[in-house]
Parts: structure tokens; C-alpha cells; sequence
């Protein structure tokens, strides 16, 4: 049998592929312990220089077990989705297949491509909210190990040098553009080049946030109005000089962690994935070393801001499946092990302790977290850290995929002027109803 898998490629229509093997491992039978003979599976990664979490787990589930070898297999981050398909299309894919884009989840896991590991997930902490995005038709295909959710990193030594008061953990949206054109101006007027802040090209900057707090917002739902208050602030921020233009940082090919790390922008809307790589890049001499620290992202309204309250903000989890092509039950042993390793309390523990935000963020792990070196302490980025509601950006579903993709086309025609903010929501949603929403 040769299932196939459709996953969305950067383009509007799908491609449908065949894998090879059978998905599901029908015909495996697994060990009833875990084998004692010397084991080697492999993993998928990307960007090992600068994402220290691949090599992490992979020494501490050696330390547990030393007769396994986790061989990680580095893939180009920018073309994950692409490269994987591709290898399980040609039968040389991991055994264990990282979840990087979360909205093409659906699409590894309907098409035959994932081992069905419900038992795994069943043995997780039952606090752990995001294994539950991970069920598919009563099936579980994956399971979490990182829960990133997105906040907002200021520079406190920029802010000082502008002479803005720090975030209270209390800001709206306007809040933050209102800072962030009071920051371009302090800092130019104290000889600084620095801007306000800096929103990376990615729809995400905009969209996530606008799905997670906007009331009805709804993918499945052709009717985008709601993203439109969110483009109208970054339009004026761009156009007042508070952050570099969509333009400026596609032919510049600009990076968020340059344009903070390097100290260019004052504030960045970001996720928490990036306090393991600004604290590497800052002992490697890749960031300047400065003050800083992590506030609640801002919010649509009041009714959500402040420390008393919980802030909503979004974030997909990351997760770990099992290849189903594989045939060797040793294997499926051992890459069952290695995802409760990873997924459980000392996977979580070892990822803290690294700056990486795990799906498992009990009190020991937090314990773990602000422990390590050069993760700022203060009370308002422990709040930001600890305490938000975290909404999907890729809800789970077939629509999924193909909708973002046509929200992705307006998030370029938008930022980049080439449509109107009106024209752009109304050409996404006629498609919507036309060709994804009507499969």
C-alpha cells in the first residue's frame, strides 16, 4: 500500500504525493522492552548552529539510554515542509519526523505518512493543553515538546537612551504604536539609528495575533475583516518611520534577530523560541550585549491587558511523530521512548535549561527556566513568560493550509502597497468561498 499526503508547498493549490511504505506501521511488531542491543534512529532538525534543542534531547536520552544513537538530519529551515515530503515520497525520511509547520500537521497525519502513537500521548501530563491539537479522526500522530507563544522583547537600554518608560504589561496595540514612534524619535534625537520596533516579514506578525484576539475571527469563515485594524497600525508605523518597511526587509533580507540583537530596533514581537538563540548569539558575539527583557504581547483591548488579567496571544505548538514507514519494531521502541523522553518532565527540564520553552511548563520547569544565566528575572517578564491564554494559529483541519496561503498572498499585497487593505480582504475572501472552502 502506498498512501499519499497532501501538503501545501508555498502555494496556493495542493500537491498530492506518494509516500512510500504504508503509513500507520500495520505490520510492526514492537519489543515488549526496551532493547538492549545497540539502536540508532534518526531525527529531523534544522539550523543546528543557532536551535540547540536537537542536540540537547538527543545527548540527554543517550545519558538515559547508552546504547542508542540519535543521528539528527539537518534540514534547510525555509524549505522543511518541501525537503520532508520529498523524502518520504523516496522512502529516506527519519524515523522521527519534527513537526516544524504546524498547519501541514493535518495534512502528515490524514495522508498515511505518521505511525499512530495514541499510546505515547496518553502517558503525558494531563496539564499539558497542546497534546490535544495534536488528535486527528480519535487518533493522536503527534505529540508536543515546545509550546512557544508570542510576547514582546524590548531593549531596555534603547529605551533608556530614548527616554520611554519600560512596558507595564498593560498595553494595547495603540500602546505599543504609540511607543514605538515615541522610541524612533528619542533615539534619533540622541544620535541613534534605531528604530521603534521591528515586525519580520512573516503573516504571523499580523495575523496571529489578529485570529487570537479578534472576537469571531474564524479561518473557516470567509469574512477577514477582522485583520483589517492590524494592518491599518502596521501600514502607519511603516509609513511613520517607526519600523523598517515590508519592502526594505525583503530586498535587505533583513532578520529579526539582527535587527534586535544587533540593537536596530528597540521592541519585537516574537515568539519565546527566541530567548535560547539571543542568549547563544549574545555569548557568541553574533548579538550585542545589552538589557533586556520579555513583556505580555500587547492586546486588542483593555479587557485583556494588564497583569491582573490573562493576555491572550497565539502560538502552534511544536511536535515529534514517528516515520510509519518504518519497519523495525526495535525502532518503534525506541522512538516511542525517545518522544515521551522528550515530550515528559525531563525532556522539558533539559529544554528550560537552554532558554527553550517546553510543552511541559510545570513549576519545576519554570524553576529550570529562569535559572539559566542571562534569562531576565524581573516580575513583569515571568508574568509574560508564565501566564497568557495561547491560541492556535493553524487550527487543525483541511481548510487550514490553503486558506492561510491565500491569507499569506494579502499579507504581501498589503504590506508591500501593491493592494489596499479593502481590495486585498475582499479578493482573499472571494477565493476562499470560490475554490478552498468549496473542496
Amino acid at each position: 500500500m502506498k498512501p499519499s499526503i497532501r501538503v501545501v508547498l508555498g502555494v496556493v493549490a495542493a500537491a498530492s504525493l506518494t509516500l512510500a511504505g504504508c503509513g500507520g506501521g500495520e505490520d510492526v511488531t514492537e519489543t515488549n522492552t526496551f532493547p538492549t542491543e545497540n539502536v540508532t534512529i534518526t531525527l529531523a532538525g534544522w539550523s543546528l548552529s543557532t536551535t540547540p534543542e536537537f542536540k540537547t534531547l538527543a545527548e540527554g536520552f543517550k545519558a538515559l539510554h547508552p546504547n542508542v544513537t540519535v543521528q539528527i538530519k539537518e534540514y534547510d529551515a525555509a524549505q522543511y515542509d518541501t525537503l520532508m515530503t520529498a523524502d518520504l515520497s523516496a522512502g529516506t525520511a527519519p524515523d522521527i519526523i519534527t513537526q516544524k509547520t504546524f498547519k501541514n500537521y493535518y495534512a502528515y497525519a490524514t495522508g498515511g505518512a505518521l505511525l499512530d502513537i495514541s499510546d505515547v500521548a496518553k502517558k503525558l501530563p494531563s496539564t499539558m493543553s497542546a497534546k490535544s491539537a495534536y488528535t486527528v479522526e480519535g487518533k493522536t500522530y503527534g505529540v508536543p515538546y515546545r509550546q512557544d507563544s508570542w510576547v514582546l522583547y524590548y531593549d531596555k537600554d534603547l529605551f533608556d537612551k530614548a527616554g520611554v518608560k519600560y512596558p507595564d504589561g498593560a498595553w494595547t496595540w495603540d500602546d505599543y504604536a504609540k511607543t514605538a514612534k515615541d522610541l524612533t524619535a528619542g533615539l534619533k534625537a540622541s544620535g541613534s539609528s534605531a528604530v521603534g520596533t521591528y515586525q519580520h516579514l512573516w503573516q504571523s506578525t499580523v495575523q496571529g495575533f489578529a485570529l487570537a484576539q479578534s472576537k469571531g475571527a474564524d479561518l473557516t469563515k470567509p469574512d477577514y475583516s477582522w485583520l483589517k485594524p492590524y494592518y491599518t497600525r502596521v501600514l502607519d508605523l511603516q509609513t511613520a518611520g517607526a519600523q523598517p518597511t515590508f519592502g526594505t526587509a525583503s530586498t535587505a533580507k533583513l532578520t529579526y534577530q539582527a535587527q534586535f540583537g544587533k540593537q536596530s530596533a528597540a521592541m519585537l514581537p516574537m515568539g519565546t523560541w527566541y530567548v535560547a538563540t539571543l542568549l547563544a548569539q549574545q555569548k557568541s558575539g553574533d548579538a550585542n550585549k545589552f538589557n533586556w527583557g520579555i513583556a505580555p504581547a500587547p492586546q486588542l483591548d483593555k479587557s485583556t491587558a494588564g497583569t491582573s488579567n490573562t493576555p491572550v496571544t497565539f502560538g502552534d505548538p511544536t511536535g515529534m511523530s514517528i516515520n510509519g514507514a518504518i519497519k523495525d519494531g526495535a525502532k518503534v521502541t525506541v522512538a516511542k521512548a525517545f518522544l515521551e523522553y522528550a515530550s515528559g518532565p525531563d525532556g522539558a527540564k533539559a529544554l528550560a535549561g537552554i532558554g527553550i520553552t517546553p510543552a511541559d511548563t510545570s513549576a519545576a520547569v519554570a524553576q529550570a527556566y529562569f535559572s539559566l544565566a542571562g534569562v531576565p528575572t524581573d516580575e513583569l517578564s515571568k508574568f509574560a513568560w508564565t501566564k497568557h491564554e495561547t491560541k492556535l494559529e493553524n487550527p487543525v483541519g483541511k481548510y487550514t493550509v490553503g486558506v492561510q496561503n491565500l491569507l499569506n498572498i494579502l499579507h504581501s499585497a498589503v504590506l508591500s502597497n501593491s493592494k489596499t487593505i479593502d481590495d486585498a480582504i475582499t479578493e482573499a475572501q472571494n477565493q476562499a468561498k470560490s475554490t478552498v472552502l468549496n473542496q
